[in-house]
């Protein structure tokens, strides 16, 4: 049984898009719940149309995507579990390509695939540094998020082990627990684009919010036994304090003073 998780929060114009693109799978989900974020655009209206194939859940107040997600993932009834944005669409073999991948590798219970970038309709071009993380990939994923939510499938089983999504993240809550992860297990790819990621609209959350490496070096600081997470956080503050100076960002500065106290507090007590 797999389980579809889908975060909503005002995305009329989207969130039809991606829940027919999970209908139209040749390997259906056994479970598809939508995790509204206190929407108040009438995204939920739209939810009507499909009857009970659609679980809804409605969080009284906006709460982040965080919230939302670890909200089905405690109503989950699947084995394992699938995520999907709402604006992002799936091509129609995913999953059973997935599955297909973690039957033929037992060993293996997180397997995501490469995505397709699409902005104003128009295909953007992928770099180098964008390629996809697989087997003990930890390090590869310090940098940033290489793991795009909409691709995974991963056993419940994970969440037990290494935890759910940190609430108290704004962003780049997806870095966070693939890093845990991967800190741990194996990590399973197929290269294929399986996925259509639409960017371009204005109301992505990583266009939102500034200096995405802040939120980064709180999720590497879950890692200070590891030498290359704390190589990271240095490096990582080093460009945030050289931009801070620049423009006179007193708050950053504050947070990158503590940040490298707690580093060196670490360190000498190693």
């Amino acid at each position: 049984m797999i389980t579809l998780i889908i975060p909503l929060y005002n995305r009329k114009e989207f969130i039809k898009r991606a829940i027919d693109s999970a209908l139209n799978q040749t390997l259906q989900p056994s479970q598809i719940i939508v995790v509204d974020d206190a929407s108040t655009d009438g995204s939920t209206k739209i939810l009507k149309s499909y009857g009970e194939r659609v679980e809804l859940v409605r969080l009284e107040k906006n709460s982040g995507v965080s919230k939302a997600r670890n909200e089905g993932i405690k109503r989950a009834r699947g084995e394992w579990i699938a995520f999907l944005d709402s604006d992002d669409e799936w091509v129609s073999t995913k999953l059973e390509r997935q599955m297909e991948f973690l039957i033929r590798h037992p060993e293996i219970h997180f397997v995501h695939t490469g995505e397709k970038w699409l902005r104003a309709g128009k295909r953007v071009k992928r770099k180098a540094h964008h390629k996809k993380p697989s087997g003990k990939c930890f390090e590869e994923n310090l940098e940033f998020c290489k793991i795009a939510p909409s691709s995974v499938v991963m056993h419940r089983s994970l969440f037990e082990r290494v935890g759910v999504f940190d609430e108290s993240l704004e962003v780049c809550e997806d870095y966070d627990l693939w890093l845990r992860v991967s800190r741990e297990y194996e990590i399973g790819l197929i290269e294929d684009e399986l996925v259509i990621k639409h960017g371009g609209h204005g109301d992505q959350l990583s266009l939102k919010y500034h200096s995405m490496d802040r939120f980064r070096i709180k999720a590497l600081l879950k890692h200070l036994d590891s030498e290359s997470a704390k190589r990271m956080i240095q490096k990582k503050c080093e460009i945030l304090e050289k931009g801070a100076k620049k423009r006179g960002n007193v708050e950053m500065l504050e947070f990158c003073e503590g940040v490298m106290r707690r580093l060196r507090a670490n360190t000498s007590t190693a």
